[in-house]
C-alpha cells in the first residue's frame, strides 16, 4: 500500500506540473498524466480557452495522446492522474477507453463524477468500471484552483473600479 501511495504522490506531482502550465496560459489549472507500466505515456493540461474548444479538458487530451502513443483505444492497464475530479464528459471518455484506475486530487462538488456529485466511473450499469482513489495531494490541487479563481475575481474587481473611476460623475 505504501509503495502505491508513494507512486500516486509522484505522479500527482507530475499532473500538478501540467496544471501549472495551464495556469501560465490563463487556463483553469487542471493537469493530467496517464501512466502505463509505471511510465508516463501522456501528459496534458486544460486548453479550453486557448483552443476555444469545450472538449480540450486535460483528461481528454491525455487519453487522446495515450491512444495515439499506444496504438490502441483500450487503456485497460492504465492509471489516469488528474488534479481535479473528472466531469461527466471526461468520465465518459475514461469509461469508454477502459482506463483501469483514476487518481484525483481535489473533489469537484459542482461537476465531479467520480464520487462527489455522482459516480459514473463505478456505475455497474456500464460495461467498464474504474478503480477510484481520491484526495491525493488534495490540498495542493485545491489551493491551486482556489488561488486561480481568487485572482480572477480580484482582477475583475479592479477592472470595475478603474471603469467607475474613469466615468464622468453624472454617469457613476
Amino acid at each position: 500500500m505504501e509503495l502505491n501511495h508513494n507512486q500516486d504522490v509522484y505522479f500527482m506531482n507530475e499532473a500538478i506540473k501540467e496544471a501549472k502550465k495551464a495556469e501560465e496560459l490563463n487556463e483553469v489549472p487542471i493537469g493530467a498524466v496517464l501512466v502505463l507500466d509505471g511510465n508516463i505515456v501522456s501528459r496534458a493540461h486544460n486548453l479550453r480557452e486557448s483552443e476555444q474548444n469545450a472538449l480540450a479538458h486535460a483528461e481528454l487530451l491525455a487519453i487522446d495522446q495515450a491512444c495515439r502513443e499506444t496504438g490502441s483505444w483500450r487503456l485497460e492497464e492504465a492509471t489516469l492522474y488528474v488534479t481535479l475530479e473528472p466531469c461527466p464528459m471526461c468520465s465518459g471518455a475514461i469509461i469508454l477507453s477502459r482506463v483501469k484506475r483514476v487518481v484525483y486530487g481535489a473533489s469537484d462538488p459542482k461537476g465531479g463524477c467520480a464520487g462527489t456529485l455522482m459516480n459514473l466511473l463505478q456505475d455497474v450499469r456500464f460495461n467498464h468500471q474504474s478503480e477510484v482513489t481520491k484526495g491525493v495531494l488534495e490540498l495542493q490541487c485545491g489551493q491551486m484552483l482556489s488561488d486561480f479563481f481568487r485572482k480572477i475575481r480580484e482582477r475583475k474587481k479592479l477592472e470595475k473600479q478603474r471603469r467607475t473611476q474613469t466615468l464622468p460623475e453624472n454617469l457613476q
